[in-house]
């Protein structure tokens, strides 16, 4: 035998040995506690492992509260660029359906002239509804909050899908129902609650300046009142009612625009707030996260502590660099989620639009997996409304072990029946395209465990799909063998030609088909990406296995009768 074909075998031994070891796990339904070497398994879907299933409800009325103000804070950039100066005031949210908010003129602004800009600027968007001196009241118009309604379920559940993605979850299932309630289904989830948390995450960044001229003991004051009237937080409430309802009974005694916000230290071991101190903030942010372009961890080279880089886009760096500018030797909070992340004193005009959240110290491995978490959220993009989580549960197989079963009673009936056939047809040919077709289905599920693709229904169809696909091409290459053999040739020159000729059909056949999975992969969703994976992984496997493997065993084979005999 020839060298290359040596190195070949070798390859080809190779990679049998790792393809079965990987699949040993599988097979043996080795637990985690197991002495072998390997843990990965292949992962089963929602309809063959079941997972976590959640209904969340959506918060519209929260929706529209920020809405506005984000608006006002635009009519502030609006009016500047116009030489004139005004700023957001107060937001009445008596009618939560339709949240309003003051914006406050200087003396020496043309307010018939601001009216005009704003009513330029954002027509059709906000209305005006109230007018005192120098101030004006806006709301949203009618229109753009049935926008807000349509859009916001098609938001969230493109938000949901990108954290998911990024968390590890294949085969997701996250459909809207009704108007205001999103269906999501994981399949094989371990960790429910870390999935809940980067799911319900509302992840809205926010910078806001901190107000320091008032004492913390006032801000201590107004605290200890809060709490002789009753209000304090009780754990396993939402953190932002409490906020909520703590800064609506301090509006009296809060200057004006400003509220109350809480840097929560929460504890790496009993994962509970151990304290929570409070700053006094404007109470419209300076910027939100919709200016964010990316988010990344970091290390502190000189704490060894991780922490979130941000990275504004071309917009957000201009407006940070201004704000920045403008409140040199002031504090800036950095909120997310109403949370104070972290309060940095500005010492010059930060430019070139990057900052940075910090997660204090504790466990390496915590802190690490919390700012992991946190880019992957930021990342993937704030939730355009608070989700409520309405029901949850983790559930069984769709169609459980039975689905199982009766897959693998299909697929060896299947299989005996075509290896059957070829063999009867081909002969000795027909034993080695069955041991190609083996193979075949052996490499598969071992690119599985590799890539820990989700291997569901959809993706078992797959992968009969591919068997069918191999068989085609072993029937490509001996018949062109055949029509060899009768011209004549001898049976070295006709085993030669038979794989030269067919290689490029075969390879045309498996790319199109290829191309054809790579749209499935790209813009299906759920099943569909189940079946494209297992398709194209298949594809790959196919076109080595019965084209590349049948040589190497056909070579042995003509080498062993010396060239004196075919069965085909």
């Amino acid at each position: 035998m020839k060298t290359s074909w040596w190195m070949r075998f070798t390859f080809l031994i190779l990679a049998v040995l790792v393809s079965v070891s990987m699949l040993i796990p599988t097979a043996m339904n080795f637990g985690e506690s197991s002495s072998y070497p390997l843990k990965s398994k292949i992962n089963l879907g929602l309809d063959l492992q079941g997972g976590l299933y959640m209904i969340l409800g959506i918060d519209f009325n929260k929706a529209y509260k920020d809405e506005i103000q984000g608006y006002t804070r635009k009519i502030e950039y609006v009016l500047k660029d116009q030489g004139m100066s005004g700023t957001g005031g107060e937001v009445d949210a008596s009618d939560v359906t339709d949240p309003k908010q003051w914006i406050e003129l200087d003396p020496s602004t043309d307010k018939e002239k601001a009216k005009e800009e704003i009513k330029k600027f954002f027509p059709g968007i906000l209305r005006l509804t109230s007018e005192n001196g120098q101030k004006l009241q806006y709301a949203l118009n009618n229109v753009i909050k049935t926008q807000i309604q349509e859009q916001s379920v098609g938001k969230s559940i493109e938000v949901i899908r990108n954290r998911i993605d990024e968390f590890g979850v294949t085969e997701p299932e996250i459909v809207s129902q009704g108007s205001d309630r999103i269906i999501v289904q994981l399949p094989g989830v371990k960790d429910i609650q870390r999935a809940r948390d980067l799911i319900g995450k509302t992840a809205k960044l926010e910078f806001r300046m901190v107000d320091d001229q008032t004492p913390f003991a006032t801000i201590q004051g107004w605290l200890e009142k809060a709490t002789q009237a009753g209000i304090v937080y009780k754990e396993g409430n939402r953190w932002s009612e409490y906020l909520a309802t703590l800064n609506d009974f301090l509006k009296k005694d809060l200057p004006a625009n400003r509220t109350l916000a809480f840097e929560r230290k929460i504890s790496k071991t009993t994962n509970k707030a151990e304290s929570a101190i409070p700053y006094l903030v404007e109470a419209n942010p300076r910027m939100t996260g919709d200016l964010l372009q990316d988010a990344r961890v970091q290390i502190d080279q000189q704490k060894n502590e991780p922490y979130v880089s941000l990275e504004f886009k071309s917009q957000g760096a201009k407006i940070f660099e201004e704000v920045t500018g403008e409140n040199i030797g002031k504090r800036m909070a950095i909120m997310l989620d109403g949370n104070v992340y972290s309060a940095p004193n500005i010492q010059t005009k930060i430019a070139g639009g990057r900052a940075q959240i910090t997660l204090g110290g504790g466990n390496f491995n915590n802190t690490m997996k919390e700012a992991r978490d946190l880019a992957l959220v930021l990342r993937a993009g704030a939730l355009p409304v608070q989700l409520d989580f309405q029901e949850e549960r983790t559930v069984g197989p769709s169609l459980g072990q039975d689905s199982i079963k009766k897959a693998e009673l299909a697929g060896s009936i299947g299989a005996v029946l075509v290896f059957v056939f070829i063999i009867f047809y081909y002969k000795v040919s027909g034993f080695i395209a069955s041991i190609t077709l083996f193979l075949n289905v052996i490499f598969t599920l071992a690119f599985l465990v590799a890539f820990e693709a989700t291997l569901t229904l959809p993706g078992i169809a797959g992968i009969a799909l591919t068997i069918g696909m191999a068989v085609d091409a072993n029937i490509i290459i001996y018949e062109r063998i055949r029509e060899e053999i009768k011209k004549g040739i001898g049976y070295y020159k006709a085993v030669e030609n038979g794989f030269a000729h067919a290689f490029w059909t075969i390879l045309d056949a498996n790319i199109t088909t290829a191309l054809a999975g790579l749209c499935l992969l790209n813009f299906g969703t759920g099943p569909i990406r189940g079946f494209a994976v297992t398709l194209l992984i298949g594809i790959a496997s196919t076109v080595y296995t019965s084209y590349f493997v049948s040589k190497i065993v056909f070579e042995l084979y003509m080498n062993k009768v010396e060239g004196q005999d075919l069965s085909i």
